[in-house]
């Protein structure tokens, strides 16, 4: 087991967002995490890289814990996370963005040469401002600067929020070569036709607590909709 947490729970203040989340995450697996908007999606991704804060020994990592480390400190570890909206330092240009992702240290297969092969668009526009890009290249960007700290755990958060349906398949087109090269994966997705599709296991979650988990191919549509909902489809 790569990644575990146990009763882990999260708070915004005296806000409560998590309510003792148990998941697991076996090395080369990808996972999607569905529910509905405020359902602790993204806050689970946080409270994983130390964004939001969490007990050390909810999270365990590689058999260590790692709940409420620092960000950096989690990053150099081996997780990576792609955020919802992308989040691209708009005074730098693409291959600065790219490079901001190495600064973790960790050795690996991800290179400007590696990301450049696998997204030759990131080399053509290397040079233009992160954030004049597309909606669907600064995503390939986000993606590119996480891929660039050779995690072993790569977190996605929403990688379709508003891009074009065409876009969104060739964004995930490339998730196939991104495992392959050894990585494992967490997917945070609204649309759950695709998250089904990119995973080999569903976890959903509603009003922060897990409803539902079951392999991807087996789900079915009125269980997906009780637990994503809370009523039969």
């Amino acid at each position: 087991m790569l990644l575990r947490t146990h009763d882990l729970k999260a708070f915004y203040g005296d806000a409560q967002a998590l309510f003792g989340i148990d998941f697991h995450l076996a090395r080369g697996e990808v996972v999607a995490v569905i529910g509905a908007n405020g359902a602790g999606k993204s806050t689970f991704l946080k409270s994983l890289v130390g964004i939001v804060k969490a007990p050390r020994d909810a999270i365990v990592f590689d058999g260590t814990p790692i709940g409420g480390l620092p960000p950096g400190e989690i990053v150099r570890r081996g997780i990576a996370l792609v955020p919802e909206g992308r989040r691209l330092f708009p005074s730098l240009t693409v291959e600065e963005n790219l490079l901001m992702g190495s600064n973790a240290g960790r050795q690996g297969p991800w290179t400007l040469r590696r990301l450049y092969a696998m997204f030759p668009v990131l080399e053509a526009k290397r040079h233009e401002p992160g954030t004049s890009l597309s909606g669907g290249q600064q995503q390939i960007v986000a993606i590119g600067r996480a891929l660039m700290s050779n995690p072993a755990v790569l977190l996605c958060d929403e990688l379709s929020l508003g891009l074009a349906p065409i876009v969104i398949r060739e964004i995930y087109a490339a998730l196939p070569a991104i495992v392959a090269e050894g990585m494992t994966v967490i997917v945070v997705e609204q649309d759950v036709a695709t998250a089904q599709r990119v995973s080999q296991r569903v976890v959903c979650f509603q009003e922060g607590r897990v409803s539902l988990e079951g392999p991807s191919d087996a789900l079915t549509r009125e269980q997906i909709s009780q637990a994503y909902f809370g009523v039969a489809a």
